[in-house]
């Protein structure tokens, strides 16, 4: 179930920390498919069933992991309070930290690697990756529009979609797909193109 986008999530504990940050190099070298629960134990130096007890198995496992590259960094945007912020700051934000805080983590493109490699034969791992800070920002965008209606936007959804699509493509473009090297684009003007897109800004 995807989670709401103005939910609070409680910190992690030092134990939960340790298995994360083993789970993280163990995924990272063996993939999905490679990773097992005694792999994960015998790396983070805690029994199996310490890890059952608090993660549950290793698709709840790698939802954590994939939270605690993303959430952890989007959390000061998640809240009532962005609802204040004038549309060109909240867009920019938003934008700014994924595109920096988040994507810009090298665990998160090994990540999203890992995902696209064996998406066919794991397809849930798509659904989960994105029902991290994807759709959480995107719900978070979607509740903001609806909150502005004198920026004239008649399909909050639709606008959301693109805009985290946008970044999205980008992300994997530029760092998957070689981008950077065949059709380099400059984060800042995908941003401001973006921005000026969505208030109805012509340059």
């Amino acid at each position: 179930m995807t989670k709401s986008a103005t939910k609070s999530d409680p910190p992690l504990t030092q134990k939960q920390e340790q298995i994360l940050q083993g789970a993280t190099r163990i995924f990272l070298t063996f993939g999905y498919a490679g990773t097992s629960m005694d792999r994960v134990a015998a790396e983070a130096g805690v029994s199996k069933q310490t890890i059952y007890s608090h993660f549950g198995d290793k698709e709840k496992l790698f939802i954590a992991l994939i939270e605690r590259i993303t959430i952890g960094r989007f959390r000061d945007l998640i809240g009532s309070e962005s609802h204040a912020k004038a549309p060109e700051t909240l867009l920019r934000e938003l934008a700014t930290t994924y595109l920096t805080k988040v994507a810009g983590n090298p665990e998160y493109i090994s990540l999203m690697r890992i995902t696209i490699a064996e998406s066919e034969r794991f397809p849930d791992l798509a659904k989960l990756f994105s029902q991290t800070v994807i759709l959480r920002g995107k719900f978070l965008l979607i509740e903001y529009l609806k909150a502005h209606p004198e920026l004239n936007i008649s399909d909050a959804e639709a606008i959301a979609h693109i805009f985290f699509g946008s970044l999205v493509s980008y992300v994997m473009f530029q760092n998957i797909m070689h981008g950077r090297e065949l059709m380099p684009l400059e984060s800042d003007r995908l941003i401001n193109t973006l921005i000026d897109l969505i208030l109805g800004r012509s340059n």
